[in-house]
């Protein structure tokens, strides 16, 4: 039964990951190499460096703190680089992190899930691992969705084909 959870828990979070990328992906085709870097205001974050704050935070969060891989972030890189991959190496750099990220993941077993691993300082399960990387790469897919709306002005259709007032059954 315990295989059972991990197995399930597992392949939903991989499923927000597999959600989420086409939603960056898409965004970037409708971004120029200058929007990319663009920032909203001197307080926030271009897209471009919002993805590769994403990058690092699956490489020390996943790969390095579940995968055993050297810690060689340096986070504050992350928010002051500017144009240093254009859209298409950028792209690839996320879904390379996250295809490696998913790798570990499904190489979890139930032992795995509740081992503590210091992270940034903090001592984290595994499922802590796996829920504050996936928190984190939906809140900033969203801000990514968000920015791109703005510039372009126009709704990103990711909605188009569901039927969002469909009424769950009891």
């Amino acid at each position: 039964m315990e295989q059972l959870f991990t197995t399930e828990f597992i392949q939903q979070s991989i499923s927000h990951f597999e959600e989420n990328t086409p939603k960056i992906e898409a965004c970037l085709n409708q971004l120029t190499e200058d929007e990319l870097w663009q920032r909203p205001n001197a307080s926030s974050n271009s897209t471009g460096n919002i993805m590769l704050h994403l990058c690092g935070n699956i490489t020390q969060y996943v790969l390095s703190g579940l995968g055993n891989i050297e810690d060689k972030r340096e986070r504050d890189k992350e928010f002051t680089s500017t144009r240093v991959l254009q859209k298409e190496d950028l792209l690839n750099k996320l879904k390379a992190t996250v295809g490696s990220a998913v790798k570990i993941m499904r190489s979890l077993k139930d032992d795995d899930m509740l081992q503590k691993h210091s992270v940034q300082g903090r001592d984290l399960s595994a499922i802590g691992i796996i829920i504050h990387v996936l928190e984190h790469y939906s809140y900033h897919t969203g801000q990514i969705i968000y920015w791109t709306k703005l510039i372009r002005d126009k709704d990103l259709g990711f909605y188009s084909k569901v039927d969002l007032n469909k009424k769950n059954k009891l």
